[in-house]
C-alpha cells in the first residue's frame, strides 16, 4: 500500500520543476532527480540493521538535500512528501527486521531451554542412579555385618558390628531423605534456583545478570555462563532456592525492566542496578532466608589489573 501511495505520489507531486519547461523535459529533469535518490535509498534500506536505523535515517535526509542542492540552480527540488514516504518506508523496514530479530531469539530460546531440560534430566538421572547405587552398597553391608555380628561371640565385637551397622543406617535415611528431595524436584519442574551474579572485569561495576536454572548443582550453570564467551569468570552473589522460581525470576526482571541493558533483547537478563536495590526487591517478594555476598571477588580480573601494572 504504502509502495503504490508513493508511486502515485511521485508521477504526480514528488518533485517540483520549472513551469517554462516543455513535458519531455520536466520529465528528464525529474529521472535525473528521482533515479539516484531512489537508487541510494535502496541501497541503505538493504544495508539497514537494528542497530543503523538512526544512522540510516540522516543518510536518507542527507541525499534528500544533496540531490536539492545539486539542482538548486534549475529551480527543482524533491518535494518533501517524497522524504516522507522514504521514511515511512525505512520504518517498516525496521518493524520487519525486530520482527524477524524477535523470532529468531524465541526460536533460539526455545532451543535453549530444550537442551537446559534435557540437562536437568540428566542431572536428575545421574542422581538417582548413584543414590540407588549406594543404598545397594549400603543394604548389602548391613546384611553381611549381621551375618557377622550373628557369628560373633564377644561382646565387645558385636558392638563394633552394631555400632558400624547404625552408621550405614543413618546414612541410608541421609540417602533417603536426598531421593525424596529429587524426586520432589524431578516432579516439580518449576523448582530451581534464582541467582545474580557479576562480572566487573567483563561487564564493569552495578551491571548484574539475573536468570534462573533448574539444575541441582546450579553452579554447574555459572561454570557455562563463565565459558570461553567472557574473559573472566562471573561471581556470585545470590543463590535462591525456590519452589517457583520462574516466578521470581520474571518479579524481578519486570521490577527492574528500565534498567535493562540490552533494550532489544530481553533474554540476555543483564541490569544496571545497584545490589542493594536487588536484595531489597528479592526480599520483598521471597519469604525464605537468602543471603547476598556484596563484595565481587573478581578473582581473576584484579590479578591481572596486578599483572599489568609490572
Amino acid at each position: 500500500m504504502l509502495k503504490l501511495k508513493e508511486k502515485e505520489y511521485i508521477i504526480d507531486d514528488a518533485v517540483s520543476v520549472p513551469l517554462i519547461l516543455n513535458k519531455r523535459e520536466k520529465n528528464n529533469l525529474k529521472k535525473k532527480m528521482l533515479i539516484p535518490f531512489d537508487s541510494e535509498v535502496k541501497g541503505l534500506l538493504n544495508k539497514l540493521t537494528i542497530s543503523n536505523i538512526d544512522s540510516t535515517r540522516e543518510k536518507i535526509i542527507k541525499i534528500f538535500d544533496k540531490i536539492n542542492n545539486l539542482f538548486k540552480n534549475d529551480n527543482a527540488e524533491l518535494r518533501k512528501g517524497l522524504l516522507e514516504f522514504k521514511l515511512q518506508e525505512l520504518e517498516l523496514h525496521y518493524s520487519y527486521l525486530v520482527k524477524i530479530t524477535e523470532e529468531k531469539e524465541q526460536q533460539k530460546a526455545i532451543k535453549e531451554q530444550m537442551i537446559e531440560e534435557e540437562k536437568v534430566r540428566r542431572e536428575i538421572d545421574r542422581e538417582k542412579k548413584r543414590i540407588d547405587k549406594e543404598q545397594r552398597q549400603f543394604n548389602s553391608e548391613i546384611s553381611k555385618l549381621i551375618a557377622y555380628m550373628q557369628k560373633a561371640n564377644a561382646d565387645v565385637e558385636k558392638e563394633l558390628y552394631a555400632n558400624k551397622i547404625q552408621e550405614l543406617e543413618e546414612k541410608l535415611k541421609e540417602l533417603e531423605v536426598i531421593r525424596e528431595n529429587v524426586l520432589q524436584r524431578e516432579l516439580n519442574t518449576r523448582a530451581g534456583y534464582v541467582y545474580v551474579i557479576s562480572n566487573i572485569g567483563s561487564f564493569g561495576e552495578d551491571i548484574y545478570k539475573i536468570g534462573m536454572t533448574r539444575r541441582l548443582e546450579p553452579m554447574d550453570r555459572i561454570k557455562e555462563l563463565s565459558s570461553a564467551s567472557v574473559p573472566f569468570e562471573f561471581d556470585v552473589h545470590a543463590m535462591i532456592f525456590s519452589e517457583d522460581a520462574p516466578s521470581l525470576e520474571t518479579k524481578l526482571h519486570n521490577h527492574f525492566r528500565k534498567q535493562e541493558v540490552n533494550k532489544i533483547n530481553q533474554r540476555k537478563e543483564f541490569f544496571k542496578v545497584s545490589l542493594d536495590e536487588i536484595e531489597k526487591v528479592v526480599l520483598e517478594n521471597y519469604n525464605g532466608t537468602v543471603t547476598f555476598t556484596k563484595l565481587a571477588k573478581a578473582e581473576q580480573y584484579r590479578r591481572s589489573l596486578e599483572l599489568s601494572k609490572d
